[in-house]
């Protein structure tokens, strides 16, 4: 998947001319841009906000802006031009795309939709637009817990496309969910090893584990069994991940998620210590985005991304009680 990666090595000289021009267009287009966690660490300190897909989506609509800059993957885009039709929204790189997102097309989610009538559909916001328009509720990994919570217990309930977070979400709510095999290429490679392994090498360490993750399962059975310390393991969003960070008195985080939030970690939560459990937990389609693709997005409007009228009124429902779960 290397190929997918165009991000030639810039000068010091390089990269404050694309920042001084970046803030400069910024200003003149009258923009904001979006960063997601997992984004590089240069496009992440240019955003002018940075955060999970809960956090990105709440900021896309509060926002006056005339141009959202969305650095991400496309999924994320699509829903900045959902909840925010008056504005142009614009996508860096079209072919940042997303392995999770592909598992699960509009007609597989209505051929499913049909053998299970009048179930519930809870879609993860790693979707695209038009199986988006066939749920009736979003989520991320933030609040997949609270909507699941939010829908009376007598409704049978849908879960797509991620296998690993519906599992979870099983287990915590206590609810029976048909779920999906669906699957992020870079979540699912965590195996039980690579987190037991990582904890006996810094056993006074937090363990901070996204819940897409495919070692998630095992890891509740661990803790259930007591084979990973209770007290210092925590399945959550990146989100969640960061705020744990500011308030625990742990002065060492081992971190099983895609690489990118360790800048963010770092950054806001100086002088503790983070370190993947995976080092080659990578997303090559979030890295797509950089610096001179950002520069080149706001000087040329490029790539601005659409969502058909029709298509976009039915996912906005969804999005919007995702929204006010929230």
């Amino acid at each position: 998947m290397a190929s997918l990666v165009e991000h030639a090595p810039q000068t010091a000289e390089q990269t404050e001319w694309l920042v001084r021009e970046i803030q400069r267009l910024r200003e003149e287009r009258k923009a904001v841009l979006l960063a997601h966690n997992y984004q590089l660490p240069e496009v992440q300190d240019v955003a002018d906000f940075v955060g999970d897909s809960l956090g990105l989506a709440q900021a896309a609509a509060r926002t006056d802006a005339d141009v959202l800059v969305f650095c991400g993957v496309h999924f994320m885009a699509e829903t900045a031009a959902i909840l925010c039709p008056d504005k142009t929204v614009l996508l860096p790189d079209l072919e940042a795309g997303c392995s999770l997102a592909a598992t699960i097309t509009a007609e597989q989610l209505r051929a499913w939709k049909r053998e299970h009538p009048g179930a519930v559909v809870v879609a993860y916001v790693n979707t695209t637009a038009e199986v988006k328009a066939e749920a009736d509720y979003c989520c991320t990994s933030t609040n997949a817990v609270k909507v699941v919570q939010s829908i009376p217990e007598d409704e049978e309930i849908l879960f797509v496309p991620d296998f690993f977070l519906g599992s979870y979400v099983a287990r915590v709510t206590g609810r029976r969910l048909h779920l999906w095999m669906g699957e992020c290429h870079v979540h699912a490679g965590f195996r039980p090893e690579d987190v037991q392994d990582k904890q006996r090498a810094y056993p006074e360490a937090e363990l901070l584990i996204h819940p897409e993750c495919g070692c998630v399962t095992s890891c509740m059975y661990f803790l259930a069994s007591g084979a990973l310390p209770q007290d210092r393991t925590h399945i959550l969003s990146t989100e969640g991940m960061v705020r744990r960070a500011r308030a625990s008195d742990a002065e060492a985080f081992l971190v099983a998620t895609e690489t990118g939030i360790l800048h963010r970690l770092r950054k806001e939560v100086p002088g503790k210590t983070f370190l993947p459990v995976r080092e080659d937990a990578v997303c090559q389609y979030m890295k797509r985005i950089t610096l001179d693709k950002v520069y080149r997005s706001l000087r040329d409007g490029v790539y601005e991304v659409r969502v058909e009228p029709q298509v976009a009124a039915r996912a906005r429902g969804a999005i919007e009680r995702m929204l006010a779960v929230s």
